[in-house]
């Protein structure tokens, strides 16, 4: 999962207990980088003490009443004779004395028994220094002394040569004595402190989670309210603003844009909504004035007519003034008819709600229509559901007469079937016709008033339909291919 599609809440979690992580394991490496320097600081100053003890536990020897030979390298092995295994036994140490030469003088080895924790270096391969270098070494240096470090069996060792010098500061002799650097006594500590501070983290970890899993809902939250109302809101409606206390001073201003955009919101849906109801009206009184001029103008027509043609001693006249009757009562039905469906698409449909059996009503409704390839099908004698029954006549009706009237009239077997299906806990009307279809470009704007593509009417029928239709929850769907013909879906909830 990429990081950029985690949230913000996630995301903020995850940085706090990877910071912990990260602090944890520095802390951690630099505690045992400091015990490895102490460890060290330690080995170096304790070679420094014992160099510096033996050195002078030598020179006691060598200056010492005790001691009756001449002080020079060749008597190195007779004035120690005695006395270097007292001194490797004093100091649990391997002492061992060369010349300047590098050549073994004498060596504690045979008299020590050391113990356990204490290893000497076998004094076969001690019986010379034979590595120039580290003769150079002990000379060249201003401290003229040399640490030779090594392995054996896993253990590190710390060969150190130094000189033995006379009163006169002159070199007798080179001293060496291997050194253990025995850490297992700093090794249990180093592990019980690392014992110590991994539950220290433990719980360090643990709190973390709890605190970054609360700091981040904390964080979180002002940013998810603001969230959620934006994702509600609707130019349709009234949207409520944003009310949080006690926030940051970014969430504070992001809060006081949005309730500003929501005042800005709803005056230009106020202004939408007027400038919609007006343009409405315009569109409405324009449609009424046309159809109602439509009638008017063969009305004036016949009028003139009859005005010019009249003569009353025409042997006729009865006959023709019956013709401009009917003509004139026609041209009238026609209008109040226009009057009619504008008053039926501007009321509501009323929510008088009956239990009604809908294959029934549908039947009824059918029996209008002299059509004889009008077709009812259903699966059940009942389909009961609460609506009301005037709506619901006026709905089969004005999809029928619909499906009909795109029928055209040279069409070979005409078809309109009319099924009723329950399904779920809603019942379904399907109307079907064989007609011209609805081309693509029109299919948008099926359900808009005045929208028509016959010769007469005034485009309100579907759209009324679908004001019913919506009016008591339901949906109404079509499907439609050009030249083959129309399928219209009406789905209402039974309750």
């Amino acid at each position: 999962m990429k990081l950029k599609k985690l949230s913000l809440r996630t995301r903020i979690f995850l940085t706090m207990i990877l910071l912990v992580l990260l602090a944890s394991i520095l802390i951690a490496a630099i505690a045992i980088y400091q015990y490895r320097e102490e460890t060290n600081d330690y080995h170096k100053q304790r070679l420094e003490r014992k160099e510096q003890s033996i050195k002078a536990h030598i020179n006691k020897v060598l200056n010492g009443r005790q001691n009756t030979w001449e002080v020079k390298t060749e008597n190195i092995p007779l004035i120690f004779k005695e006395e270097i295994a007292n001194i490797g036994e004093i100091h649990r140490l391997q002492i061992n004395l060369y010349d300047l030469e590098g050549v073994l003088l004498i060596s504690s080895k045979a008299n020590l028994q050391p113990s356990l924790k204490e290893k000497c270096i076998d004094v076969e391969t001690l019986n010379s220094i034979a590595n120039s270098v580290q003769l150079n070494s002990i000379s060249q240096t201003p401290e003229h002394r040399y640490i030779d470090y090594h392995e054996e069996n896993g253990e590190t060792f710390q060969s150190l040569y130094t000189y033995i010098i006379d009163k006169k500061s002159k070199p007798l002799a080179i001293l060496n004595f291997p050194y253990l650097e025995n850490d297992d006594f700093l090794s249990k500590e180093l592990n019980e402190f690392l014992g110590r501070i991994m539950y220290a983290y433990l719980f360090v970890l643990l709190m973390a989670i709890g605190v970054a899993f609360l700091l981040s809902k904390y964080i979180t939250k002002s940013l998810k309210t603001i969230s959620d109302k934006i994702n509600a809101t609707r130019l349709e409606k009234r949207n409520e603003k944003i009310d949080i206390d006690e926030t940051s001073e970014e969430i504070s201003t992001l809060v006081k844009s949005y309730n500003s955009m929501i005042d800005e919101l709803e005056d230009s849906a106020v202004q939408l909504a007027k400038s919609e109801r007006e343009q409405a009206w315009r569109e409405m009184a324009k449609q009424v004035a046309h159809e109602i001029k439509n009638p008017l103008t063969p009305m004036r027509l016949t009028v003139q007519n009859f005005q010019r043609k009249f003569n009353p001693e025409d042997e006729n006249i009865h006959k023709k003034v019956d013709e401009y009757s009917k003509t004139l009562i026609q041209q009238i039905d026609t209008m109040s008819s226009i009057a009619s469906a504008f008053s039926n698409f501007a009321k509501m449909p009323a929510q008088q709600n009956e239990t009604l059996n809908v294959v029934s009503i549908v039947k009824l409704a059918l029996d209008i229509f002299n059509e004889d390839y009008i077709h009812f099908q259903t699966e059940e004698e009942k389909i009961i559901a609460k609506l009301d029954r005037t709506q619901l006549v006026r709905v089969v009706t004005n999809l029928v007469k619909n499906g009909i009237q795109s029928i055209p009239e040279n069409k070979e077997h005409p078809s309109v079937i009319v099924q009723v299906t329950s399904e779920n806990n809603h019942v379904n009307i399907i109307v079907s016709d064989n007609g011209k279809g609805i081309s693509e470009e029109n299919k948008p704007m099926v359900f808009e008033p005045k929208f028509t593509t016959k010769t007469s009417g005034m485009g309100l029928g579907l759209a009324m339909v679908k004001n019913i239709v919506e009016t008591y929850k339901g949906s109404i769907t079509f499907v439609s291919e050009k030249d083959k013909g129309t399928t219209f879906k009406v789905s209402f909830p039974r309750e």
